[in-house]
């Protein structure tokens, strides 16, 4: 045995717990990668295979040796904390920088300073803060002994979970000594990821426009070469790139269990979930495609008695942290999660992963589904997909595009200041974008070198830059092919397991002999007649809160309209109601189809109106509003008309009738930002005369007011406004649906 394996078993076994524990194959030879040849390795391999042993023992190992702290760039910040808690126990001393610890940032770079720090993890956002890149990296570039992308399949826009701020990751190789060695890791990456990843790992150290790479494979712990040759061509001219040696394994789970039921709709889906939850084993995760979905079917098993929690992206991070520790102790059954819940979240006795609805590609759903069995012999996993799962797929694939009218107006809004730093926030108010999509463009646009984020906002560095229209749409097409094959994957008669190995180009796939198709459907597909009643009665829940506006848009007097800070309490909408969200498991369905594009203008439904007098009679208003009175509608004068009518028969009050359109009514599109919804309805509505004359009697009583769709709340902010400065007490919004 070599010094290096000797030393590496060593700390292996510290960092597991056991004295007989050795290397999976391909472990050892991506640490003597590493370690003993100083190079760069991609390592593909499944999830639970133990890619973070080969990083944290590298680590060891190197700083033995005298080479300075290794850089972890890490995605999640649950990711960050499983990670920081398995190096404590192999005596690896690492801490974080993320946006949850700020208090403790001093203290962790007085630590880098003294050299008391083996592994710092970052977050690649971290890279581009400007305090941070300016004033600490350089000096860790200089000192660095080693540097891991861990989630790597995130440096590529053809993955399932590209992350722009990943892509800066070159930039960051290319700045580093030479011959500091590169490790990138993932369990979900077919080959054009794989290609891409090892292009952008073997950039050349001291060039930022590094090219080609040539990557070696190993499967099975030996080394072959060959793999894949590229080329880059900067400016006219071949640049040679850095050996990357990729070590690939097969990406089969033994323990897992798969299986698909296709049932009818929500219902049956969420009555089948109360009827057998109890029934999969252990404590697990339930992952749905939307926010209002986790929070709905959380509320709804809860009400059932089952001990569960919600997860998403608008979950508070204590919450979150406290969620994944009492699912981690088995304290609660499952976590009703949305993808935020994903990368790196680490319960190796996971007991099944359950999906209500289908992610849009068999690779990320490779990679959920690798969160179960991890370290037990079984665990079961279930599709239960959705109607409505296509339809999901598709916007979430178009918002993540950039669009060349979009990234030409922020350019040209940047370059138009001259030079002076812009904030998001004033951005939003010259470009019409919402926030996170103007954030995730910005992002992009300063990877490709034509923006930058400095102390203060971002500006324009007035570098040529063209929309690589190409590009995007052959990426566009990669993901209608992968929601295709997810469709396949659910109707496949063959091996499930197989499917997903070839998804992601894994040649060693043969049949598992576990799920449903190889064996017989291991699952019940009946639900319990009492289970069916309690989905109903859930998914017929009707109201949702519509929060009234408080503030004006930053910027929005650029735009004409002459308005700041915040709106006047006399001004202001009170707490309002809407029948469902779009998003909703139960009426979101209906009221989709009632706003679909192609859909024709109609009065509502008695059914519709029935749930809408529901919302009415559990609102609990401190006053009951003294008459109706509707926003005028051009896609929908049918409707409105149909449901304010009915409001106010229903409620005894009179009907006062609709304020009037000016100059035609509101313009633009819906979507963007605030400042620009505001503009676009601002000036676009009055209170004519007759309705002046009807709401006089009603002058201090408070007004229901009805429109169909809220989304920014703007129409209804500035209707209600004109409504208030009729001398209305209060102005009470009522929508049947909001948008999210």
């Amino acid at each position: 045995m070599t010094d290096t394996r000797a030393d590496a078993l060593e700390i292996l076994r510290t960092l597991v717990g056991r004295d007989d524990a050795a290397f999976h194959e391909g472990q050892f030879e991506a640490i003597a990668t590493l370690v003993d040849a100083r190079k760069r390795a991609l390592v593909v391999q499944r999830t639970g295979w133990g890619k973070s042993a080969v990083y944290f023992v590298a680590t060891l190992l190197l700083r033995r040796q005298g080479a300075g702290p290794t850089i972890l760039v890490s995605p999640l910040l649950a990711l960050m904390r499983d990670q920081v808690a398995a190096a404590a126990r192999a005596g690896v001393r690492a801490v974080s920088i993320n946006s949850s610890n700020a208090h403790e940032w001093a203290e962790v770079l007085q630590k880098l300073r003294d050299d008391e720090v083996d592994v710092l993890l970052v977050s690649p956002e971290r890279l581009n803060n400007p305090s941070f890149r300016d004033e600490q990296l350089p000096t860790l570039i200089a000192r660095v002994g080693l540097l891991v992308v861990d989630e790597a399949h995130c440096i590529s826009d053809w993955g399932h979970d590209f992350r722009p701020d990943y892509r800066r990751l070159r930039d960051l190789i290319a700045e580093m000594p030479a011959g500091v060695p590169v490790l990138a890791t993932t369990a979900t990456a077919n080959s054009r990821v794989v290609t891409d990843v090892a292009e952008q790992v073997g950039v050349s150290t001291g060039s930022t426009t590094g090219g080609g790479v040539s990557t070696g494979s190993t499967t099975g712990g030996s080394t072959t070469g060959g793999g894949v040759s590229t080329g880059s061509t900067t400016g006219g001219s071949t640049t040679g790139g850095t050996e990357v040696v990729t070590i690939r394994g097969p990406l089969a789970r033994a323990s897992l269990r798969l299986g698909v039921l296709r049932l009818p709709d929500s219902r049956a889906r969420l009555a089948w979930l109360l009827s057998h939850l109890d029934e999969l084993p252990g404590s697990g995760i339930i992952y749905t495609l939307t926010v209002s979905a986790a929070e709905d079917t959380a509320r709804m098993l809860r009400e059932a008695g089952h001990p569960v929690r919600a997860y998403t992206g608008q979950t508070d991070t204590a919450e979150r942290e406290e969620s994944e520790g009492m699912l981690k102790r088995n304290e609660v059954k499952a976590l009703v999660a949305t993808s935020a819940l994903g990368m790196g979240f680490d319960k190796p006795d996971l007991g099944f992963v359950l999906h209500l609805g289908a992610p849009s590609s068999p690779v990320a759903y490779y990679q959920q589904v690798g969160r179960a069995g991890r370290a037990t012999a079984n665990a079961d996993v279930l599709l239960l997909p959705g109607v409505e799962d296509e339809a999901i797929w598709q916007y979430f694939a178009t918002a993540s595009m950039p669009s060349r009218h979009k990234a030409e107006a922020v350019l040209g809004a940047l370059a138009a200041h001259g030079g002076t730093p812009l904030s998001t926030p004033a951005l939003e108010a010259r470009v019409d974008l919402k926030r996170s999509p103007l954030e995730l463009l910005l992002k992009v646009l300063d990877v490709d070198g034509a923006v930058h984020r400095v102390t203060g906002g971002w500006v324009a560095t007035g570098q040529p830059w063209a929309y690589d229209e190409d590009r995007y749409e052959r990426i566009a097409a990669a993901r209608l092919s992968e929601q295709q094959a997810m469709i396949e994957y659910e109707r496949t008669s063959g091996c499930r397991m197989e499917f997903l190995q070839r998804a992601l180009d894994d040649d060693t796939a043969v049949a598992c002999g576990r799920c449903d198709n190889c064996t017989a459907a291991w699952y019940p597909s009946g639900v319990a007649e009492e289970a069916a009643a309690a989905a109903a009665a859930s998914l017929d829940r009707v109201g949702v809160a519509l929060e009234p506006r408080a503030q004006w848009p930053i910027g929005v007097a650029s735009l004409g309209v002459d308005v700041r800070g915040n709106i006047p309490v006399g001004e202001r909408l009170g707490a309002g109601r809407a029948l469902a969200r779009l998003t909703d498991l139960g009426w979101g369905g209906p009221l989709r189809d009632l706003f679909a594009i192609d859909a024709p203008d109609a009065p509502a439904s008695a059914t519709m109106m029935a749930a809408c007098f529901r919302v009415l009679a559990d609102w609990g208003w401190d006053e009951r509003p003294a008459a109706v009175v509707s926003v005028p509608s051009r896609r929908h004068p049918l409707l409105v008309d149909s449901v304010a009518r009915a409001l106010a028969e229903a409620g005894r009050l009179p009907w006062l009738g609709s304020l009037d359109l000016v100059g035609g009514g509101p313009v633009g599109t819906p979507g963007g930002n605030s400042a620009y919804r505001l503009s676009s309805v601002w000036d676009r509505f009055a209170v004519g005369p007759a309705l002046a004359e009807a709401l006089a009697p009603f002058a201090g009583r408070p007004v229901l007011l009805v429109d169909d769709l809220a989304d920014s709340r703007w129409t209804l902010t500035v209707a209600g406004r004109l409504l208030r400065r009729q001398g209305v007490a209060a102005v009470l919004p009522f929508a049947l649906a909001l948008r999210s």
